[in-house]
This record gives structure tokens, sequence and C-alpha cells, in this order.
């Protein structure tokens, strides 16, 4: 059930650059409590540059970052991670050398011993095939198990929102049918989710607004179907037209 006192995490006018250039110019979006929202487009669109701006790994140039009523940009990475947003990055990054419970717990050092065992029991509750592997190192788990630990090592801090960048990066497709309802089951708790895929079948699935980025710049703002009746919406942004094709087809 969505808490009504949280409000929509709000983006503004951000503006990524990395090295010399800018890849993301001046997008808005917004992603609301209790649902999953798609943040999709095509290698190079600037999503994970987005994803490095949420997460305080990289300080946007310019834009607001508003997370209730409070504009978070440019903060380091543990204090945007303690005030609500956590992050799952691309290729379910897990300490591999250190037991699956020690990297759950790590997640949340920041917090006091009773919130960590709270945290313990939401994550093997979220993914009950975790619970026998507590104490096996996180590198001897399959990929699927580890996008797992890394799903719940972000919400050992029970966050108000999380961010997953590529949530089906080099997953079997039958891994992805299992860590769906998951995601579903996470937004029903109140967590609003920001999906960031590639690849958009998935994204559409579980959004309830969906946005798509090219080049740098939100294309698209609204309905997941309006994107899965008119295909050409996502054509353009995956396959945009250069200038010099746009004059001779003109």
């Amino acid at each position: 059930m969505t808490d009504s006192s949280i409000k929509p995490l709000r983006i503004k006018d951000l503006v990524m650059v990395r090295g010399t250039k800018a890849v993301v110019h001046a997008i808005r979006f917004e992603v609301q409590p209790g649902q999953v929202t798609a943040l999709m487009g095509p290698n190079g669109a600037g999503k994970t540059s987005t994803v490095l701006g949420l997460a305080g790994a990289i300080a946007p140039a310019f834009g607001e970052i508003w997370l209730d009523d409070v504009d978070v940009k440019g903060w380091d990475a543990d204090v945007i991670r303690r005030a609500g947003i956590a992050t799952v990055p691309e290729g379910h990054q897990v300490l591999r050398d250190m037991t699956v419970r020690d990297n759950l717990l790590l997640a949340a050092s920041f917090a006091g011993k009773a919130e960590q065992k709270l945290g313990l029991e939401r994550a093997v509750e979220l993914f009950p095939e975790l619970k026998p592997r507590l104490t096996v190192m996180a590198g001897d788990l399959s990929g699927g198990q580890q996008q797992m630990v890394s799903i719940a090592q972000a919400m050992m801090g029970n966050p108000k929102y999380l961010v997953i960048d590529e949530l089906s990066f080099g997953l079997a497709p039958t891994i992805v049918a299992r860590l769906a309802p998951i995601i579903r089951q996470i937004a029903a708790q109140g967590i609003g989710v920001l999906l960031i895929e590639q690849f958009t079948q998935l994204a559409l699935l579980l959004a309830s607004h969906a946005y798509v980025m090219s080049r740098g710049k939100i294309s698209f703002d609204g309905s997941p179907v309006k994107l899965r009746e008119d295909p050409s919406i996502l054509h353009r942004a995956y396959f945009p037209v250069s200038d010099s094709e746009a004059v001779g087809l003109a």
C-alpha cells in the first residue's frame, strides 16, 4: 500500500556530462511511489549516466533531483542512499569473496543492529532462494542469484525509491520471469521503482508509466499502452533518423 506522505521523486532539467561531452540534456521525469516507472532507450541514450546522477556516483552538471521536497543533486552517494534512493547497478554486482549474509549486512552498515536484522528478514522473505545460501560465497552463486542479492542489498536500508539499471542484463529469460513479480511486489509495498531497461518487453510488462530516451533526451512520456499500440515510437528512438537523412526524406 502506498504511503500518501511519500512524494514523487522528481527530476528537473538534469544535465550529465561525461568527460567534456554532455550526454544527458536537461531531461525531466518523475517516479511515483508504489509504482514501476520505466526509462527505456538504446545503448548510448544516456540511461546509465542518468542512474549515476541519481545515485550520487557522478555529480550532475545542472538540474534538480527532488526527494521529499529536498534537492539532493550533488549529494554523496551514501547520503543519497540514507535519504531513501537505493540503486541496483547494472551487471548484478556483488562482493564475490564475501558470503551472501555479509554482502547484505555491509549494504546496511549505516543502520543499527535491529534494522540490519529486519533487513535480512525482508531479504529472505523477498527472495526465499537466498535463505539456505546466506553462508555461501556470493561469487559461487548463479547470475540470477547474484541479481537477487543485488536487489536485496538495495532493499536492506528500506528505501523509498529503488533504481534498477538493466534488470535483465545477462540473465536467462526464465530468471527474468522469476524476478518480474518481485519487482511488482516491491512496488506494492509503496516503494517507487525506476526500471532502466534497453529491452522493452519487460519494461512495458511491469510499468505504470514509461519514458523513452534517445540521444540524451526524453523522446516519449506517457502510457506503456501507447508504446505497445504504436511500435513506431520505440523504433524511432532505437533507430533514429540522422539530420542528413531527414533532409533527404523531406
